[in-house]
């Protein structure tokens, strides 16, 4: 008698669904995170591959005998769970960029913080403001979108198949330089704020040469700068559900490209 109602075969496409999902989430900003521990991330990886497993409707393949050809399917899972989730990711890296600018232009530059979720120093802005886009995020039911884009993709890509398309290179790089798009565009209030104190200072200085402006010009700046920066935060509030609207078709268009 069998102990598992599963063949070995059934269990090696399971062992990939389990490689592409734990990737894909392992790679969410959220649960990158150090403070959540590893075997949980791993349980729910379990848990939502189980829950996926018999509702994939894959097409039956010969997989490869040996161990180069099995090392080739893995890794095929490996990019294309990479993939789905750096396009996830590239927003909220967006949105820590523009942390950084508004903090350094509030004069913020060298008050850092050490973020548990990282392990690396951040500044102060940079970390709420990631804070924010990631309950935004969970509000707006981002993670519904990342779990049926998950359910998708094998769909679309079976199981141990990938083709790598010229246009999924490009995808990437356009989806890198908008991360730097995303900073400038949330943050345009504070940045152009804060131009316009530090030229407003400039010429008080050449004007009232006898004024001692930098006594004045720190504590107005950094009242200016967190005023502007909740006016990004607000901004930020719109973005994400813009962002989650195109999310969707985002995701399928790659794994349009990825399929063999």
């Amino acid at each position: 008698m069998e102990l598992l109602p599963i063949q070995y075969e059934e269990f090696k496409v399971f062992f990939l669904i389990l490689i592409r999902v734990s990737v894909i989430l392992f790679m969410f900003p959220f649960f990158s995170s150090r403070v959540i521990p590893v075997l949980a991330k791993a349980g729910l990886a379990l848990i939502i591959s189980i829950i996926l497993f018999p509702v994939i409707d894959n097409k039956p393949f010969q997989f490869p005998n040996t161990l180069c050809g099995m090392f080739q399917m893995v890794t095929g899972e490996l990019i294309i769970g990479m993939i789905l989730g750096l396009l996830v990711q590239i927003i909220f890296e967006g949105v820590r960029m523009m942390g950084q600018v508004v903090g350094f232009q509030t004069g913020f530059a060298i008050t850092n913080i050490l973020d548990p979720q990282s392990g690396m120093q951040v500044s102060i802005l940079s970390n709420m403001a990631f804070l924010v886009a990631m309950v935004s995020f969970l509000i707006l039911n981002g993670h519904h979108i990342l779990l049926n884009a998950i359910r998708e993709s094998f769909e679309i890509i079976n199981v141990g198949s990938l083709s790598l398309d010229r246009r999924i290179f490009q995808e990437i790089v356009h989806a890198a330089g908008d991360m730097f798009v995303i900073a400038l565009k949330i943050g345009a209030p504070a940045i152009a704020a804060l131009l316009f104190v530090k030229v407003a200072f400039g010429l008080i200085t050449k004007l009232i040469p006898q004024m001692n402006i930098m006594i004045v010009a720190f504590p107005v700046q950094i009242v200016m700068g967190l005023i502007f920066f909740g006016i990004c935060l607000n901004v930020l509030l719109a973005f994400m559900e813009t962002y989650l609207g195109d999310l969707g078709s985002l995701l399928i268009n790659t794994m349009n490209w990825l399929k063999a």
